[in-house]
């Protein structure tokens, strides 16, 4: 046990610092907040935003089989994205390599500027996400992949 001094002030949380892996854990979590807006649409990806605030933004998206982004970055903005149940294969641009990750319920990604990706749902079943965004919101920039060159900006 440790002693506190009388004098102690508690400073309230700023929620701009906590890591947006954090954030969407517990948004992925507190299923109330956001379960009577999830909708999956046959054309498209569905996405909505959950809340937003002057230091970020959180967003649902629900995924059919087969769906997925382009290839694209977040301009400026930071972020984090955690699977809340389905399985999600995210490729990750750098240079002319590529990386593949499986992700599954619980797993989370970190993404910040020049981070280029492409999202897709590539299992038997839908897949929910809960993705953070901040400095700039959810921008997408699109890219294309030169085999020579890496990612280029379209």
């Amino acid at each position: 046990m440790f002693a506190v001094p009388d004098n102690t002030v508690a400073v309230a949380e700023r929620p701009g610092l906590r890591h947006p892996v954090r954030v969407a854990l517990e948004y992925a979590a507190a299923r109330d907040r956001w379960r009577d807006l999830l909708r999956y649409d046959p054309d498209q990806r569905f996405s909505t935003r959950i809340t937003a605030g002057p230091d970020e933004e959180v967003w649902l998206m629900g995924w059919l089989p087969g769906q997925h982004t382009d290839l694209h970055d977040h301009a400026r903005s930071t972020g984090a994205f955690t699977i809340v149940s389905g399985r999600l294969t995210e490729t990750v641009a750098r240079g002319t390599a590529t990386e593949l990750n499986v992700l599954s319920a619980g797993q989370s990604r970190v993404f910040g500027p020049g981070y280029v990706h492409q999202v897709r749902n590539d299992g038997p079943d839908p897949a929910i996400s809960i993705h953070v965004y901040r400095a700039g919101g959810r921008a997408m920039r699109p890219y294309h992949l030169d085999p020579v060159s890496g990612p280029v900006r379209d």
